[in-house]
């Protein structure tokens, strides 16, 4: 590997500072319903969205840049400024040999799961709107090397694909989704038509829908309450990934791809291992029980869907999965990213694959879905 093949990250995350929301939503309006932080008694700060609290910890996951990897910070000062100031986050990419970012949220939750369980559809929009502005006014408008992807409202559907437009408009790369909305509140399952003009917007204005790991947590196995502090750490980074398998299982037999041929779908924070196991066994399935569709479950896959990675060797899998489908990560600031340490872990990982087949991986397939053009020796 040479130094020409810099990394697009395909998967990080921004950590929202306390004032997104309460700069941009009125409080003659919405009051204390404003996602805003709040320090309990116990000295550590919270979250609170619309009524609901949720602890700084779970939400900042920041541990690449805390000093023990396996700790949650309590206050907000404990972030590191990488995490939410666009400059600092440029200098880490710097030092990890990251060309580019493609942004998830944080407070919003990683699919945008958070506010999508907000029952009042203005106090949902509002939110969404305000950070899909503060994305590109504070972050991509400070460097083109910042990819912003917009989050949505779940309903109704018209203010979905409303929101859509708007933000791609605005400049977003991409639209993020919940895995399964039927989780967050009173809304229909993923497969249900209504959602039809929501894929069929992401397919006409050629932008990936996105799925990220851990959005419906329903599908992941509960931690126990004892476990030591590192095992609960390693035990979530885990299940978080695997839980994939139930969201991509579901996209494939949907039959959502076959309606919407030309819809790209990102699982984002995915890993691949489990990939070639899944795709062998759903076609074996598919022909087992007769299906009979236009196209195996494989070939839907190696058509409009894109798995990413970031710690595991490659070659094994990518005959399976297909390198024109996989989309490199650090994850920074999680836990669980290779930051600062991107490079070698990516070296690692492709080894014994050609320099176009790293090529691709590294950043071709990134700056293809996110229509990233090279200038100058960088895609800008």
């Amino acid at each position: 590997m040479t130094d020409k093949y810099k990394i697009i990250s395909a998967v990080d995350r921004v950590v929202e500072h306390p004032e997104v929301w309460t700069r941009r939503l009125a409080k003659s309006t919405w009051g204390e319903r404003i996602p805003h932080i709040e320090r309990g008694a116990d000295g550590a700060d919270a979250w609170v969205v619309d009524g609901r609290t949720i602890p700084l910890s779970d939400i900042a996951q920041v541990g690449a840049v805390m000093p023990d990897r396996a700790k949650t910070p309590a206050r907000w000062d404990d972030i590191d400024a990488s995490a939410h100031v666009p400059g600092e986050r440029i200098k880490a990419m710097d030092k990890d040999g990251v060309d580019y970012t493609v942004l998830y949220p944080s407070v919003a939750g990683f699919s945008g799961e958070i506010f999508g369980a907000i029952n009042d559809l203005d106090l949902e929009l509002a939110c969404v709107q305000a950070y899909n502005d503060w994305l590109i006014e504070e972050w991509t408008s400070t460097n083109s090397r910042l990819i912003p992807q917009c989050i949505v409202p779940l309903s109704p559907v018209d203010a979905t694909v409303g929101e859509i437009k708007r933000a791609v408009t605005g400049g977003h790369r991409g639209v993020i989704f919940p895995a399964e909305p039927t989780h967050l509140r009173n809304l229909p399952h993923i497969n249900s038509s209504t959602y039809d003009p929501v894929w069929a917007t992401c397919q006409e204005l050629d932008v990936p829908l996105c799925f990220h790991a851990g959005s419906a947590p329903q599908l992941q196995f509960p931690m126990a309450p004892n476990l030591a502090l590192e095992l609960s750490a390693a035990f979530q980074a885990v299940i978080r990934p695997a839980s994939v398998v139930f969201d991509l299982s579901n996209i494939l037999f949907s039959r959502i791809l076959l309606r919407f041929p030309k819809l790209k779908v990102v699982f984002a924070e995915s890993t691949i291992g489990w990939g070639t196991f899944l795709l062998e066994y759903a076609d074996h399935q598919y022909e087992q029980d007769h299906c009979n569709y236009e196209l195996k479950p494989s070939e839907m896959f190696r058509r409009q869907c894109y798995l990413t990675a970031w710690y595991e060797p490659v070659r094994i899998n990518a005959r399976h999965i297909g390198t024109d489908r996989i989309l490199w990560a650090t994850n920074f600031p999680t836990a669980n990213s290779t930051w600062p340490e991107s490079r070698p872990f990516a070296e690692k990982c492709l080894a014994c694959m050609s320099d176009s087949e790293q090529e691709q991986i590294l950043r071709g397939n990134a700056a293809k879905l996110y229509k990233i053009a090279r200038e100058n020796g960088r895609l800008e």
